[in-house]
């Protein structure tokens, strides 16, 4: 007599805890020398490598003219002189408070426009190319008209900033809009969400990553449109800010000062990027499920 095995089919209540148990992101902290070995230790080397490099070009005389290529000890000693002189944290804040104040205006001025641009046929048919086209020209170009309209001033510099970033964050954040799934506006409205309540409730949440990436070029387009700005419309009542470090560093043929202007340019930049954006793609990220941890 053949004997019957009898499967038992799991229950829903069972089901449901396994896919809870696989839903579940466990915490746990990473191993110090993890830290080390894989966010410390591989920018670090880098570093070592291109100062290894840079002063070889030097040692080697492969750059023999200093006024061409200072060593790294030049470029040293210019920050030294600075930060003993109580200068070089005045460099950096009169641009950095001027990039972020800027920013702030622009995101102001560029969310609600890239939401009207995505909700709103016409305007998207009347602005969309406008805007697109706004993104791709060059921020140096609104120097010249900024200066002439406004004159040597804060404002030229801000409205040379919205120029440069307004344009990439609502470019952005049309761009999530349009990745939104339509089941999740029609649940919204189901819910009752709907006008400004289904816009803040639904519609933003759901584009965060493509408004999270608007946002990130948006301060890389403010960033270097203050640069510009100041390199070209250099003013002493101005304050000396980073760009305008680099035209006097220019202007004096200090080689040393001109790599200590772009160092910090690309130091704030890398800082920002670090600090800000970073830990907002991150929880973005995080809060959709899809950040791995390896």
């Amino acid at each position: 007599m053949a004997s019957t095995e009898t499967t038992t089919a799991p229950d829903a209540e069972s089901i449901e805890a396994g896919l809870d148990a696989l839903e579940t992101t466990q915490s746990v902290r990473t191993p110090l020398h993890r830290t080390i070995t894989g966010k410390i230790v591989p920018p670090v080397t880098a570093i070592v490598v291109v100062l290894a490099l840079w002063q070889g070009l030097i040692s080697f005389r492969i750059v023999e003219d200093p006024t061409r290529l200072p060593t790294p000890a030049a470029v040293w000693q210019a920050f030294r002189h600075d930060w003993l002189h109580g200068t070089l944290l005045g460099y950096i804040w009169t641009s950095v408070s001027r990039g972020l104040l800027g920013f702030g205006l622009a995101l102001l001025i560029g969310t609600p426009l890239g939401l009207l641009v995505a909700r709103m046929k016409f305007v998207r048919a009347a602005i969309g190319p406008i805007l697109s086209g706004l993104q791709s020209l060059p921020s140096v170009a609104w120097v010249p008209p900024a200066v002439i309209w406004l004159g040597l001033n804060n404002t030229m510099m801000y409205a040379v900033i919205l120029l440069g970033a307004v344009p990439s964050i609502a470019n952005g954040l049309v761009s999530g809009v349009d990745q939104v799934p339509p089941l999740f506006l029609r649940a919204g409205r189901t819910m009752g969400a709907t006008g400004l309540k289904g816009t803040w409730h639904v519609t933003l949440p759901a584009a965060l990553p493509g408004y999270v990436a608007g946002m990130k070029q948006g301060w890389a387009f403010s960033w270097r449109s203050l640069m510009a700005a100041e390199i070209i419309a250099s003013f002493p009542d101005l304050g000396v800010g980073l760009g305008q470090l680099l035209q006097n560093a220019r202007t004096a043929s200090d080689m040393a000062m001109v790599f200590e202007a772009i160092l910090l340019i690309l130091c704030v930049g890398i800082a920002i990027d670090l600090l800000v954006f970073s830990p907002l793609e991150r929880w973005v990220l995080r809060s959709r499920g899809l950040l791995v941890r390896r």
